[in-house]
């Protein structure tokens, strides 16, 4: 019997070729321009299909926690017709449109005891520059991660190296460390948080947290290394593997209140902590997954060294922050 680690690396997997299919044949350079999201509606949809088609098929009573479902696509036949011609190229022709729409809607569960929570694509406006993007999938016990499996297609294996091959995926089992491999789940290396690279990694979207404080934060600890600006959780991957030593995001100024959705960083999380790193809200709290699909109880995101979470914190109980 399949292992859930496999289940989910497998699932990965195929979801990230659909996506890959999807930007190259899709996505042009007027894409931005025109605001035309189709493309990086499809392979949403596509991939969330897949991912939850292969946990069916392995965990039927799984339950999956996931940021779509398939209302909309039912009711335009345009989109359903090219959901499911992806979704066959990837897995099989022998699918119909209502099968599709059924796997879709299987990311729809409560939390629960245990479940999985999918992000199918974090990052749409990095999928459509063609830039970073990724397919976040985590399983969860008891308000615990125990694995997490981040597919980031356009993430090379080393961010400085001008060979180094494109297609990054993070593998990270409690208790077992995180693991760097190929697209095709092929073995790299085991990676580790550094303490030694003066660089903050945060949002290529400056309205997606706090620019300005991030910055502070940075000038404070000292990190002079201009910072890594990425969509997705691809940030905690370059964590995770010693490329930065600090990945923050706070509320944007304009909404103080918002609080992250589970999907956003569960998977993510595990990836920095099995690496040796910490990852807390803004107050030092670990991140709670049992209070919805939102984390109420916590606001913003710490991914860091253990050395320099609790400068963070003073930093930002000092500055009120």
């Amino acid at each position: 019997m399949l292992t859930r680690k496999q289940v989910a690396i497998e699932a990965v997997i195929k979801a990230t070729k659909l996506c890959q299919k999807v930007q190259a044949e899709m996505v042009s350079s007027d894409t931005i321009q025109k605001k035309d999201k189709s493309p990086v509606t499809i392979a949403d949809f596509g991939s969330q299909a897949i991912i939850c088609k292969e946990i069916e098929n392995a965990f039927p009573e799984d339950i999956v926690v996931g940021e779509e479902d398939a209302n909309s696509l039912r009711s335009n036949t345009d989109l359903l017709d090219r959901v499911v011609d992806n979704v066959r190229s990837t897995v099989s022709d022998n699918i119909l449109p209502r099968q599709v729409c059924d796997w879709i809607d299987r990311g729809s569960g409560d939390i629960g005891v245990s479940y999985w929570t999918l992000d199918p694509i974090d990052g749409t406006k990095g999928f459509l520059r063609k830039d970073q993007y990724a397919i976040a999938l985590a399983w969860i016990e008891n308000g615990i991660v125990e694995l997490g499996v981040l597919g980031c297609p356009n993430l090379p294996h080393q961010l400085n190296g001008n060979s180094s091959e494109i297609g990054s995926l993070f593998v990270a089992v409690r208790g077992e460390g995180t693991s760097l491999h190929t697209l095709n789940g092929q073995f790299v290396k085991k990676i580790d948080i550094s303490d030694s690279v003066l660089c903050l990694a945060e949002s290529f979207e400056s309205t997606h947290g706090d620019s300005d404080t991030h910055a502070l934060i940075a000038e404070k600890l000292g990190l002079d290394s201009p910072p890594v600006q990425i969509d997705s959780q691809a940030k905690y991957g370059i964590v995770a593997r010693g490329e930065a030593s600090l990945y923050i995001r706070l509320p944007n100024p304009a909404s103080p209140d918002y609080r992250e959705c589970i999907w956003d960083h569960a998977a993510g999380m595990l990836v920095v902590e099995e690496a040796a790193g910490i990852v807390t809200d803004a107050h030092g709290k670990e991140l709670n997954f049992l209070t919805g699909r939102r984390m109420t109880n916590n606001r913003g995101i710490i991914a860091t060294t253990k050395s320099l979470h609790p400068k963070v914190l003073t930093i930002l109980s000092e500055n009120s922050l």
